[in-house]
């Protein structure tokens, strides 16, 4: 639903893995989705052979050595970058301190707009990218800063170091803060079935049902796009509900973006939940998905 997710755990924990599936529980693309979506693939040259429209959504993971111009799109007719051509999908970053600092710093605006602007000598292009930005990370170099059983080997400057290479600003545009733990042999070898995408998916798409239905007649079409004016309208609070984001808010340092982000989790999560109030433990829980930054960064501060 448009919301960008950080998964940060140690190697073979299972992130990439998680992102790569993600396409398979995402609600169903639209008619005007799916439009769009080939429209940028067609200008591209990147439509699959013997494809006339793609109907499902992008996912797209460029290399961390991609430059900023592959991320945004350019040339001297300026295409779709990897942004564009995620739209309607999945931008899937792994080892996110790979990449260079003006690589990961082009991602800011876009994200936040929805659209990429491309300016030549001859004129300006625009491009949506309307995308799930995942990204992925260990939590330092050796990939064991933390781990349960395994020592980390590095030092308290390369964990510092490593850290500091994805910027407090990109971090907070980032509305899911994913700790992704090892995985047990218990886990790994239980005959048990886990829950299928199918089922997954079949909540997101009432949940989907659901905004549609609450931005009928307006440009919004999710929650993640929910404007300004009319946020505390669509995520309105109980007492108790306010008293806890106020806590957390003053607690944890919280700046704007990330209480307007927070808002829009907790109803997203009440509409999984079939739940027409964002009741407290749906503000709990979004809140829970801004604390990781705290557990890692804010120690190296």
């Amino acid at each position: 639903m448009y919301y960008n997710i950080l998964l940060i755990g140690s190697p073979g924990a299972g992130k990439s893995m998680l992102a790569k599936r993600l396409p398979s529980i995402l609600p169903d693309m639209t008619f005007e989705e799916t439009i769009e979506t080939t429209k940028i693939h067609s200008i591209a040259g990147t439509m699959p052979d013997g494809t006339s429209l793609i109907r499902t959504r992008p996912f797209r993971s460029p290399h961390h050595t991609v430059s900023p111009a592959g991320l945004s799109g350019g040339g001297s007719i300026p295409r779709p970058g990897e942004m564009s051509l995620a739209h309607n999908g999945v931008l899937f970053l792994d080892e996110l301190p790979e990449f260079s600092r003006s690589a990961m710093e082009v991602l800011r605006q876009p994200i936040e707009d929805g659209k990429v602007t491309i300016s030549r000598v001859n004129g300006t292009i625009s491009y949506p990218c309307t995308v799930m930005l995942v990204a992925a990370m260990n939590p330092c170099p050796c990939g064991y800063f933390g781990h349960p059983t395994k020592p980390c080997t590095c030092t308290s400057n390369a964990v510092s170091r490593y850290l500091s290479r994805v910027s407090g600003p990109l971090l907070d545009r980032l509305d899911l803060h994913i700790e992704v733990p090892p995985v047990e042999f218990d886990e790994i070898s239980s005959d048990e079935k886990a829950e299928s995408s199918s089922v997954i998916k079949a909540r997101v798409n009432a949940a989907r049902k659901i905004q549609n239905e609450r931005f009928k007649g307006t440009s919004i079409a999710c929650n993640a796009r929910i404007t300004p004016d009319i946020l505390h309208e669509i995520c309105h609070l109980s007492e108790l509900g306010r008293a806890l984001l106020k806590q957390a808010f003053e607690k944890l340092g919280l700046s704007a973006r990330a209480y307007d982000r927070i808002l829009k989790v907790s109803r997203t999560i009440a509409d999984l939940d079939q739940s027409e109030e964002i009741e407290p433990r749906h503000i709990a829980e979004a809140i829970q998905y801004r604390s990781l930054d705290r557990k890692y960064w804010m120690k190296e501060l």
